[in-house]
């Protein structure tokens, strides 16, 4: 596995776990109250998001440029 495709699987694990962190702070707030995390939940959201915009242009970047 080539290092651009290892950058690829870690970015969409990192976009799975951050999406899922945010899923339990929104559809669980007392869980994740009682854990303490709920005031991370505008910053996981947003996290995510930048995630998938730069998993976009890392994406749309890196096609552009292979040699097949």
């Amino acid at each position: 596995m080539s290092l651009k495709h290892f950058h690829i699987v870690f970015l969409a694990f990192a976009i799975l776990c951050d999406a899922g962190l945010w899923l339990w702070l929104h559809f669980m707030p007392e869980d994740a109250a009682r854990a303490g995390a709920l005031p991370l939940k505008p910053y996981v959201g947003l996290t995510c998001l930048a995630l998938l915009v730069y998993g976009v242009w890392y994406l749309v970047r890196k096609m552009r440029t292979i040699i097949v």
